[in-house]
């Protein structure tokens, strides 16, 4: 008995240092003010490489502002920059970071205050140069432009480079996170399933994938982010998306070991959903014309 007792006092003694020492992350700033852009940088334990964290943000009276979702290189490392909404009030934010291991989450917070006021960009002042007798232009360097006679930042390199690392490393459905409010949320965890055991287990599945998420993250950001700032906006696309994550969840419970099986599956689930998003509504108009 007294053996029992030992163990159970070393497992809740042992299980918040562990919890504590998965992940660390820190911000670049003190403050965050509506519209600044922060960098958040951060670390996951040896072994944890390429396991997604799921960051979230909310504000001081407990709501969530921001949800994001990264997964660490091959160091462990891992690097977000958002934007701070305009919408956030002054107070105390609380950023929280979770991963799993092993059907636990795990989770590391931090507070930073934030100011009602936005951030302003003071414009520099021009001086009066003299004219020149002879104008030339300016030799760029590598990742800049001219513009009006300036080098500048190319910008236009910079989204896709940024595109393509989501497309390639995956992370979590933003617009189903928004929607359901948790990175946790039993429909979010039911895509991540669906994803990482089902489709991924196949070539097919991948190249798939591949192709889905060069798509998705080039506007889902946008979506999601509206959902948090419009209430009905989010109730909007959790109707229209529920019966979607519904159909998609018949994959976890059948068994598809070969290409042909990824295949066949999935024809049929878009086939079912063509018809439940186009041909119900379709019947419905046609119904509705013949009757006037």
């Amino acid at each position: 008995m007294k053996l029992a007792f030992i163990a159970i006092l070393l497992t809740v003694s042992i299980i918040p240092a562990f919890s504590q020492s998965l992940i660390t992350f820190d911000v670049d700033t003190t403050q965050f003010a509506p519209g600044e852009i922060v960098e958040l940088t951060g670390s996951v334990q040896e072994g944890m490489q390429g396991q997604p964290v799921a960051i979230e943000i909310k504000d001081a009276k407990g709501s969530v502002i921001l949800i994001r979702t990264v997964t660490p290189d091959s160091d462990g490392n891992f690097v977000l920059k958002f934007k701070v909404p305009n919408s956030v009030e002054a107070g105390e934010l609380e950023i929280i970071t979770n991963i799993e291991l092993e059907g636990q989450t795990f989770s590391e917070s931090m507070s930073v205050d934030t100011v009602a006021e936005p951030v302003m960009i003071a414009e520099p002042i021009a001086e009066p140069i003299a004219e020149p007798m002879t104008q030339s232009r300016p030799a760029c360097g590598t990742g800049t432009v001219e513009e009006n006679g300036i080098c500048v930042v190319d910008t236009s390199k910079t989204e896709k480079v940024t595109a393509k690392e989501k497309s390639s490393k995956g992370g979590g459905c933003l617009i189903a996170t928004a929607t359901y409010g948790s990175e946790m949320a039993t429909e979010v965890q039911q895509l991540r399933e669906l994803r990482d055991n089902v489709l991924q287990q196949t070539e097919s599945g991948t190249a798939f994938m591949g192709m889905f998420n060069d798509v998705y993250y080039s506007f889902s950001p946008v979506i999601a982010d509206y959902e948090r700032e419009n209430p009905i906006f989010k109730e909007m696309v959790k109707v229209v998306i529920t019966p979607l994550i519904s159909s998609l969840s018949i994959l976890n419970y059948v068994d598809m070991d070969s290409e042909a099986e990824v295949l066949g599956y999935g024809i049929s689930l878009i086939v079912l959903n063509g018809m439940m998003y186009l041909g119900i509504p379709a019947f419905a108009i046609i119904v509705f014309r013949n009757k006037i």
